[in-house]
C-alpha cells in the first residue's frame, strides 16, 4: 500500500471488489485536488488509527452523495460531531465527484486564484460563454492542448474557497 499510495490502493480494491461480483468495472478519471483547506481527520476526533484508515477508506470510496451522507452519519454517530476539518475532507470528496462530472481533472490554488484544468477530449467550448457571462472578470480561460480556466478568489477562508469551487463546478455540470 505505501508504494501506490493509499487513494490509488482503495481505488484497486474496489475494482477488484467489483470484477469478482460481476460488477462491470470503467475507468474513472483521476482527480487531483490541491486546494488550501485544511482536510484530515485530527487525532482528537479519531484516536485509534486503524478505525482513521477505515474512514479514510470510506471516503475515498465514496462515490455519490448518498455514500458520503453515509460516511458522515457514522462517523457522528461514533464520533461525534465533527470538527471542520473533517467537514471539509467531505467537502473535497464531493469536489472530486462533481469534478469527474465536469471534465475537470485537476484543481489547484495559488494565492487568490483557483486553477480548474480540463480533460481537453471532453471539454466543451459552449461552458466557457456560460462561464464568461457568470462570472465576466472573475474567470480568465486559457484554451490550448490542455484547457484550464483561472478563477480569481480574493477571500481564502476555507468555507469560502470551498463554497465557491463547489458553485463553478455546478455551473459547469448545469451547462453541459
Amino acid at each position: 500500500m505505501d508504494q501506490v499510495g493509499y487513494d490509488t490502493y482503495c481505488k484497486l480494491l474496489d475494482e477488484v471488489v467489483k470484477e469478482i461480483q460481476g460488477v462491470e468495472v470503467k475507468e474513472e478519471i483521476d482527480v487531483q485536488i490541491d486546494l488550501n483547506v485544511s482536510s484530515f481527520i485530527p487525532d482528537e476526533y479519531i484516536e485509534n488509527s486503524s478505525q482513521k484508515i477505515e474512514i479514510y477508506q470510506n471516503i475515498a470510496l465514496a462515490r455519490t452523495e448518498e455514500d458520503i451522507q453515509n460516511v458522515t452519519d457514522e462517523m457522528i454517530d461514533r464520533y461525534g460531531v465533527m470538527p471542520e476539518e473533517v467537514n471539509n475532507l467531505l467537502e473535497i470528496a464531493r469536489i472530486k465527484e462533481l469534478c469527474k462530472n465536469a471534465y475537470v481533472i485537476k484543481i489547484s490554488q495559488k494565492r487568490e486564484s483557483i486553477i480548474f484544468n480540463f480533460n481537453a477530449d471532453s471539454f466543451n467550448m459552449e461552458i466557457v460563454d456560460t462561464l464568461i457571462k457568470k462570472y465576466r472578470n472573475e474567470i480568465r480561460f486559457s484554451p490550448g492542448k490542455e484547457p484550464y480556466i483561472t478563477y480569481k478568489v480574493p477571500e481564502n477562508t476555507d468555507t469560502v474557497i470551498v463554497k465557491k469551487v463547489k458553485e463553478f463546478l455546478k455551473t459547469i455540470v448545469e451547462g453541459k
